[in-house]
This record gives structure tokens, sequence and C-alpha cells, in this order.
């Protein structure tokens, strides 16, 4: 009997190591070659990994949760034969992920690149098919680039989506008087947390609410729902969001991403909405592009795609990063008023809260005043003081109530 020595492989792009999420086998299993391993998380994805040999788990470096350097021992098996394997050691995974290229850049690339087929018509280079069958991936589940093709940008995305909606594996906690329970944060609950850690450590937050009446923006969105059609239905995000586009030109320095390390603000005339979807595991952030050039309909619909593609676990790289402003929304839950925390590196977030009925002092035109039910809405908004003053967040906030009080205006 001989020994294996199975090595974290290098995931790519500089990675130096990487976090064990979950653990498929204990010490004293009998496995067989492509078994699961295990699952590990890096910043960019999570990638589950196959034993390439057959034998009997006799080592774990780590429990759920620790991190291990590229390269370092991950699992030791016990295998038939004297020594350890060589020719088998050679082909362990190795996983690189494509580096982000101009757009112009990709399709070049993508075109001197011979392509197979399936007999599923699934086109893919044969790297981009041995990377995916390294990973355990089913092509034909992979949503294709515009031209038809997968690559391994699209791989790259299907593996962050994915990692969104599996369900995080936790180490047994202990119990302890009063029923309490301890239980480690890993996987993608801990890159939540490390990221909101991080913006709250670097980013002096400030938070501005301001209450609108929204009694007539949404009668303005119960007719255009009842012409809808076969078109997405109109929610408040997309009368908000072009309320947002329309006052941005005024206020640039809501717009913009803080370079901490060059000390340099960008501003953007684009605006790259992020919205803040939930899913099973956590928040993830698709983005909107150039949603200052679309319409209500098209808002709708892009928020529709977008929040069911980073639900399924389709959505592509272009469409989860470079976002220049972010809104954040419970919805129903919304709440009274929220503080919501920045995306770094962008400057601000918008919150706006749940839609409540109240009784509201109105004219009555004849110089007095009556009581009404008008229906109200607090939109708030968090910004970074570093950039962003006081004065200019709250008179951007009042610009955004002067639209949606007034929504007609949202149409031109």
């Amino acid at each position: 009997m001989g020994t294996y020595t199975f090595r974290l492989p290098d995931i790519g792009e500089g990675i130096a190591e990487a976090e064990i999420v979950a653990w498929h086998v204990k010490i004293g299993d009998r496995i067989e070659e492509d078994a699961r391993l295990a699952d590990v998380m890096t910043d960019k994805a999570t990638v589950e990994l196959e034993s390439p040999v057959s034998g009997t788990v006799i080592e774990l470096a780590g429990a759920a949760g620790d991190r291990l350097a590229i390269g370092s021992a991950l699992v030791v098996l016990e295998v038939e034969g004297g020594e350890e394997p060589q020719a088998l050691q050679a082909i362990s995974p190795t996983f690189a992920l494509q580096p982000k290229l101009e757009p112009a850049k990709t399709e070049r690339i993508a075109a001197h690149v011979p392509l197979t087929e399936t007999s599923s018509k699934v086109l893919a280079s044969p790297a981009v098919r041995a990377r995916a069958s390294s990973l355990g991936i089913d092509l034909s589940k992979v949503a294709a680039s515009a031209n038809g093709r997968i690559g391994h940008a699209e791989l790259d995305a299907f593996l962050i989506t994915r990692s969104a909606k599996q369900e995080t594996t936790e180490r047994p906690f202990e119990q302890v008087s009063g029923g309490s329970e301890t239980i480690k944060v890993i996987g993608l609950r801990r890159r939540i947390a490390e990221a909101m850690s991080a913006s709250k450590r670097h980013i002096p937050h400030f938070s501005y609410v301001e209450e609108c009446d929204v009694t007539r923006l949404e009668e303005l969105r119960g007719e255009l729902n009842s012409q809808r059609g076969d078109r997405p239905k109109i929610t408040v995000l997309p009368l908000l969001i072009r309320a947002i586009c329309m006052a941005l030109p005024d206020y640039p320095m809501i717009n913009a991403r803080f370079d901490d390390a060059a000390g340099e603000v960008t501003r953007y005339s684009a605006v790259h909405l992020g919205v803040a979807t939930q899913t099973e595991a956590g928040l993830i952030v698709p983005v909107v592009q150039d949603a200052q050039a679309l319409t209500i309909w098209q808002l709708a619909y892009e928020i529709a795609r977008l929040s069911a593609a980073a639900r399924d676990g389709s959505a592509k790289p272009t469409e989860l990063t470079g976002s220049t402003l972010t809104l954040t929304s419970l919805g129903p839950l919304g709440g009274v008023a929220t503080t919501p925390v920045i995306n770094r590196p962008e400057v601000a977030i918008i919150g706006p809260n749940r839609i409540i009925d109240r009784a509201v002092f109105v004219p009555d035109g004849q110089g007095g005043e009556r009581l009404e039910k008008r229906k109200l809405m607090n939109i708030s908004i968090s910004c970074d003081h570093r950039v962003v003053d006081g004065w200019d967040a709250a008179n951007f906030v009042q610009a955004i109530k002067k639209l949606v009080e007034a929504p007609l205006g949202l149409l031109a």
C-alpha cells in the first residue's frame, strides 16, 4: 500500500488561498475515483474538488471555514501500490479563471479558439469543456454568451451564482446551557460579512431619510399595469430608478466610486445601477447597465430578468459587476426607515421603504386644509462623507421627491 497526497490546486488569477466550505468525506471513508472531496471558495467562485484516484481517506487538512494556501496538502489517501502514483498526481485538477478582457478583445480571442459541438448543440472550446468536466458542470445548464458560445467567463458566472444557491454546510455546533448554539461563519456568508466589515471600516457613513407622498405615483403605476399586456408588471422600483436617473446629472458626486489606495474619485455619466437581490444564501447585486437610457418598461424587464438570473445561477459576470450606485429594497417588509451599508467602492446606496396609508393635511382649494388618506413612503440614502456632503445628499433626495410626487414627468 502507498499514499497519495491531493494538494489544493491553483484556482487562477493570483489566488493565494482558498476557504474550505464543506467536506464530503471523513477519515476512514473509502472513496472511488471522481468522488467529491470538498467544496472550496475563493473571492471569485465556489469550486467542487474531486479525487483523481480511488483510496481510503487517512488525513484531512482543516475543518470547514479554514483557509489553506494554494499547493498545500488537502487530503491524504491510502492507495494500492508501493509508492505515490506520480502520473496521477500530475493530473490533479487546475482551474484557471478567465481574466477580465474588454468585450472586443474577448470576441477576437474567441474567434481563434477551435470549437466543438456536442449532441446537445453546446458550443465550447476543448479547454472550456475540460474545465467544466473537472468541475462537474453540465454545459447544457450554463447560459451561453450572445454569440451562442460558452467560454470561461460564462463558467465563472455559473460558479458565482451557483455558490449563492447552494446551502451553506455548517460545522456541527456545540450545545450549551440555555439552548444556545455556535455556528461558524463560512462560505458566501463570510464573504458578505467581510465586504460589509470593510465598507464600515473604510467608509464614514451618514444617512438621510425623507418622506414622500407617492399617492399619485401609485395611481400612475396602476394605470400603466392595466395597459401592460404581456409586458412585465411594474413595481415601484422602475419608477424610482427613473427618478434617480433624472436627478443624478445635477448631483454627479452621488454616481461615483472612490479608490482608497489612489485617493481618487471617479464620477460616471452612465448609471450602472446595482439592484440588491435576496437569494437563499444571501444578497447578490446584479447590475442594470445604462439605466439612464432605459424606459420604465425596459427597466421593469431588466429588473425581473436579472433578479431571476441571480437566483437560478444564469447571470453572467458582466451582469454582476461594475455598478456605480446601488438600490436596495425589502419591498413590503421595507420598514419605516433604513440605513443601508454602502456597496464599496461606490459612495452611495438608496433604500426605498414600505408604502403606508396615513392621514395627511392637504390643501382644500379654498385656502384651508382637510384631512385625507395618502400613501407615504420614506426614501433612505447612505453616503460616503469623504465624497458626499450632507447638503448634496439632502438636495438629491429632495429632487427625487419632487419627481415621484409629480410622476407624469417620469414618462417624458
